[in-house]
């Protein structure tokens, strides 16, 4: 039991910080040298992993 809390602890802490890395290093790469590939793909990672939120009660400006 307890080797799955840490586990569980572990998960819900690196999870979240590999999306935000991702992402920090995606817009790093397109601010030196514009959109590319790797940060296409770094952008596309990051977002799988963890989704960006939203704002459920926002709406959509049509």
């Amino acid at each position: 039991m307890k080797r799955m809390v840490k586990r569980w602890a572990v998960t819900a802490v690196a999870v979240p910080l590999a999306a935000a890395g991702a992402r920090g290093l995606s817009r790093a790469i397109e601010r030196r040298r514009g959109p590319s590939r790797a940060s296409g793909l770094l952008q596309q990672m990051a977002d799988t992993i963890r989704p960006r939120r939203t704002s459920r009660w926002r709406r959509r400006r049509r």
